[in-house]
């Protein structure tokens, strides 16, 4: 099948070039959130990598209720509306409820559907009838061919303007598990394949914020697979300090190391897009 090139503002997700999904996991204060979008700002410019923004008003998928779950939905928009216009980011966020669509949808221009929720119908289709492109995360239960039914949700519901992320697979036992095979299959479905780098190390019943809760040393590896994979573009939380994170703390990558992270991947890249 043909790919569907998704144009994201200026960014052609899909083509013959790397895109990335970034910033900080949930929304902080304003001054993470900034200073996250200059290192981004600097690292796009130099890398001629467009780079889409992103952050999450609310983490409905927290262990446990003492945790930090986003400044909710009117706080949370406010400050993605400031980083579009400051920086001119399209920007991404997520949304968990089929309330939150409408309101989301006058200021990003992806919305995305949380892994856990990629076959909750009211969901799917209360974004897809946003009219904006839907970013669908692919669950970590669900076989890779199987997201072609909420790819089939959103199309019955009007829209065809979709990208689709692997994260990797969890099998019960606080581990997740990145098969290639889940790119191929994904790609037949004739959309831009993104891979979450950062989320797929996770370790799952480990608290983010306990340095054991994220496996760091497994990410270039499997960011360097995903690229020789085709994908399409990355996914990558990225926090200034991210020992001091509010969430995911043992997986975000500081951003002031993204740049020398992806000038290899880059590299392979530039080779690999010869083949897909």
């Amino acid at each position: 099948m043909a790919k569907k090139i998704v144009k994201v503002k200026n960014i052609e997700c899909g083509s013959k070039q790397l895109f990335l999904i970034s910033g900080p996991c949930v929304i902080e204060d304003e001054s993470i959130m900034y200073k996250t979008a200059e290192k981004l700002k600097d690292v796009s410019e130099r890398l001629k990598i467009p780079v889409i923004y992103k952050s999450s008003f609310k983490k409905d998928n927290r262990s446990s209720l003492k945790y930090y779950d986003g400044p909710g939905l009117e706080k949370g928009l406010e400050v993605l509306s400031k980083i579009k216009k400051d920086f001119g980011f399209p920007i991404l966020t997520d949304i968990h409820e089929p309330s939150h669509a409408a309101a989301v949808a006058e200021v990003v221009d992806v919305i995305q559907i949380p892994a856990y929720l990629c076959m909750q119908t009211a969901l799917l289709v209360a974004a897809a009838k946003t009219g904006k492109i839907v970013n669908i995360k692919h669950g970590q239960f669900l076989a890779p061919e199987n997201m072609k039914y909420p790819v089939q949700k959103c199309l019955d519901s009007g829209n065809d303007q979709l990208i689709l992320t692997e994260r990797g697979y969890t099998f019960g036992y606080n581990d997740l598990v990145v098969d290639p095979r889940s790119f191929y299959h994904m790609q037949q479905l004739g959309y831009p394949v993104v891979f979450d780098v950062t989320h797929s190390i996770r370790k799952y019943g480990i608290p983010s914020a306990d340095a054991k809760g994220g496996a760091r040393e497994y990410a270039f590896t499997l960011a360097k697979a995903a690229i020789g994979a085709g994908v399409d573009g990355l996914f990558i939380e990225t926090h200034p300090e991210p020992e001091n994170a509010l969430c995911d703390a043992a997986s975000q990558m500081c951003v002031y190391d993204l740049e020398s992270f992806l000038l290899p991947l880059l590299d392979i890249y530039e080779v690999s897009k010869k083949y897909f």
